[in-house]
């Protein structure tokens, strides 16, 4: 007698967004995410997003740290926020696309074009997202309140080693980041020595993928 399998087959992988101005360190968080993901026990594919070039996506392809069929690259050719907010369909069919390819991947990094502060994702395409901002943007981002800082799942407040450099009170802005998000998680990360990413990592391995 043969013994059937009842074991259900896996769904569509999680989708994590990862938003923010240009030249928060979008891209190095995702560098640094990949691993610590897959130091416990995650399968990870990418999507990088951006106006008219794949450049990000390339600069993964090269960095051996993930096969480069898991990264695929969508060229907006206008505003960034619209393949990830008002028309994610592109998006969606790469991540289809990435899941047929790519069968028991657990999470897909959606990571958005370059952009501002006014940057978030469709609750379509995302089941969860990141907003990283730096210090070096000015210690006064939190104040500003926009979309991202107060509505991303996450908050990422990268390149905290700059701030005595650049006349920033990386305390203060700590904590007007916890004040404005009222509860809502608040990380800080030094993605170009990785220092804060395996916290981000397992944040969303709990909130996301279990």
């Amino acid at each position: 007698m043969t013994q059937t399998d009842t074991t259900a087959p896996q769904g569509p992988a999680a989708r994590v967004g990862i938003g923010g101005p240009v030249g928060s360190g979008k891209t190095a968080l995702v560098e640094r995410l990949i691993p610590e993901l897959e130091m416990i026990g995650k399968s990870v594919s990418v999507i990088t997003n951006d106006l008219v070039t794949s450049e990000d996506a390339e600069r993964l392809r090269r960095s051996n740290i993930i096969d480069a069929n898991r990264v695929l690259a969508v060229e907006a050719g206008a505003c960034p926020h619209t393949v990830i907010r008002e028309d994610p369909t592109m998006n969606m069919e790469a991540a289809e696309q990435l899941d047929l390819a790519f069968p028991g991947t657990d999470v897909i990094l959606l990571e958005s074009g370059g952009d501002n502060l006014a940057s978030t994702f469709s609750d379509d395409l995302v089941d969860f997202w990141a907003f990283v901002i730096d210090v070096s943007g000015g210690g006064d981002i939190p104040r500003k309140r926009g979309p991202g800082v107060l509505r991303a799942d996450v908050l990422i407040i990268n390149k905290a080693d700059l701030a005595p450099h650049v006349g920033v009170d990386l305390e203060l802005m700590i904590a007007e980041a916890r004040e404005v998000r009222r509860g809502k998680p608040v990380f800080v990360t030094n993605c170009s020595t990785g220092e804060g990413v395996a916290e981000v990592a397992r944040f969303i391995s709990d909130e996301v993928l279990f």
